[in-house]
C-alpha cells in the first residue's frame, strides 16, 4: 500500500487530471484554430487522421478528465464530511485495497458487482 493517505492521493490525481485536462484543452483550441483555416481541407488526406476524428477524440478525453474531476472532488467531499470509505449502498466500510486502487470508489466490490459498475 501508498504511504499517503487517501486525501493526498486524492489530491495528487486531481492534480494530475487537471493538468491533463488543460493540455487537452489547448489541443482542441488549436485544432480550433486549424479547423477554422480556409487551407484546412483535411478531409481528402489519405495519409493523415483528419480534424474531425482528431476533435472527436480529444473531446472524449476532455469530457473523461472532466468526469474523472468530479468523482474526485467528490470523493474529497466525502472525506471533509466523514463519510469517505464508507460503501453508499450497503453503509459497510470500503476495503482500503480498493481505496487505494481507486481512491474515489463509492461503493465495496459486492455493491460495484451487483450496480454493474
Amino acid at each position: 500500500m501508498s504511504e499517503a493517505g487517501p486525501e493526498e492521493r486524492l489530491r495528487k490525481r486531481r492534480d494530475d487530471v487537471v493538468r491533463r485536462l488543460a493540455h487537452v484543452s489547448s489541443e482542441i483550441d488549436g485544432l480550433r484554430t486549424d479547423r477554422g483555416a480556409e487551407s484546412a481541407d483535411d478531409e481528402h488526406d489519405p495519409e493523415g487522421v483528419t480534424l474531425s476524428a482528431e476533435w472527436s477524440r480529444l473531446e472524449g478525453l476532455r469530457e473523461a478528465a472532466e468526469r474523472e474531476l468530479l468523482e474526485i472532488d467528490a470523493a474529497l467531499a466525502r472525506s471533509a464530511s466523514g463519510a469517505y470509505g464508507v460503501c453508499v449502498s450497503c453503509g459497510r466500510p470500503i476495503p482500503a485495497a480498493r481505496l487505494e486502487a481507486r481512491p474515489d470508489a463509492t461503493r465495496c466490490v459486492a455493491c460495484a458487482t451487483a450496480s454493474g459498475r
